[in-house]
């Protein structure tokens, strides 16, 4: 199959897409740009422009302090509808902060729910925020920082000392899934509690936190969610764990009577304790509105979708002789794949100059094509590979 074979074949797939309305819902500035970076910043949905209008001009424009009615609650009513994409219950989920703050604070949490343990595991090629939260709280606590080996998985250490361990469903290099279910029951079996990092999860493929066990997750909004640059994350804590929680960060939004001025720390009932300061309301209304979207379209539709893309783009690989260090099984790969070669950097750079791709690179030798299932198209990908390709055997 030549390139003319690989372009047809990807409008044949576009023009039976299901989800292929859906790109309408997004604005696109330049139809001929192929995006693949949504699983760093997905695009910006149309009612994201609406909303943030409608909440600048009517609710704080004309509503002023009196719109703080209605905003005081918003990030555990945008928790609950972000809930039904982690599998989780209403009152599970708050929507607050960034991912590094809530990673701080859970970690924090975690280690005092496991006071006679000495160490946190991660594996030391995670993401770099999740190595610098465990390194922190670690040294706050005086617990000793626990990784694999060369060689090693974390799946092969022994956790009957860890307090909590941190891992990221997906990998952000190369999209491979980690077992949650059989991972969580590991470190459970040790006495470890577990943080999930979801971020390149959330959006992408069907979660079921339950069903796994999960104790505690953080995760981003701005990825496969939409929820724009900068977008609050989330934390989930099991509903079993809440109560047991100690906010070791303190603000007045976590507060159960936080107009009792004088009052002395009290913390809201439920996953609110876990609120800090004063939200970001238009940032809180612009993930919601891409939260929407998701739940809208339906995350069977989206992770399939994502399978088919991540597919479509090994197969077009193949085709140009490029190399996927990717997993081959849809089943255990996120929705991105990850090209290996020793100019990735250049070739990402080169791919927007000259071709009207954005990509991404991740040290130290991949270009990643994200797959983000409302708005990438098969012709998008089959593109993008294609050039990428001719830049590589030219």
């Amino acid at each position: 199959m030549n390139s003319d074979d690989l372009l047809n074949r990807a409008y044949e797939l576009d023009s039976t897409d299901p989800l292929a309305h859906w790109r309408d819902r997004f604005v696109i500035d330049d139809p001929d740009l192929s995006y693949l970076d949504g699983n760093s910043l997905g695009m910006l949905p149309r009612s994201t422009v609406h909303r943030i209008h409608e909440v600048m001009n009517d609710e704080w424009g004309s509503g002023l302090i009196r719109s703080w009615r209605k905003w005081l609650e918003l990030p555990l009513i945008v928790g609950n509808e972000l809930a039904p994409l982690l599998g989780a219950d209403d009152g599970e989920v708050v929507v607050h902060d960034s991912t590094s703050v809530n990673l701080h604070q859970l970690l924090h949490a975690a280690v005092r729910l496991r006071p006679d343990r000495r160490c946190i595991a991660v594996d030391a090629h995670e993401f770099p925020t999740d190595r610098y939260a465990v390194e922190a709280v670690a040294g706050e606590h005086g617990l000793t920082v626990v990784s694999p080996q060369s060689g090693e998985h974390l799946d092969d250490l022994d956790f009957s000392d860890c307090a909590v361990v941190v891992r990221s469903l997906i990998d952000y290099r190369t999209a491979e899934i980690v077992d949650l279910h059989s991972f969580t029951q590991q470190a459970h079996q040790a006495g470890a509690l577990v943080i999930w990092d979801l971020s390149h999860a959330v959006g992408a493929i069907e979660l079921d936190v339950h069903a796994a066990d999960v104790d505690m997750a953080i995760g981003c909004t701005y990825k496969y969610l939409n929820g724009g640059p900068g977008a609050p994350a989330f934390s989930f804590v099991r509903s079993s764990l809440i109560s047991d929680i100690d906010q070791p960060i303190r603000g007045w939004f976590g507060q159960d009577n936080q107009f009792t001025m004088d009052g002395a720390w009290s913390p809201k009932p439920g996953i609110g304790r876990l609120m800090i300061g004063t939200p970001s309301i238009l940032a809180l209304e612009a993930a919601r509105c891409g939260i929407e979207l998701s739940s809208e379209a339906g995350m069977p539709a989206i992770a399939a979708k994502g399978r088919a893309l991540t597919d479509f783009a090994h197969e077009c690989c193949d085709e140009m002789q490029l190399e996927s260090v990717s997993p081959r099984d849809a089943s255990i790969r996120g929705s991105h794949i990850a090209i290996r070669h020793p100019n990735a950097k250049e070739l990402t750079e080169r791919l927007e100059r000259e071709h009207s791709v954005i990509a991404d690179y991740r040290d130290p030798d991949l270009v990643r094509l994200g797959c983000s299932a409302l708005t990438t198209r098969f012709g998008d990908v089959a593109r993008s590979v294609i050039r990428l390709a001719s830049m590589v055997h030219q």
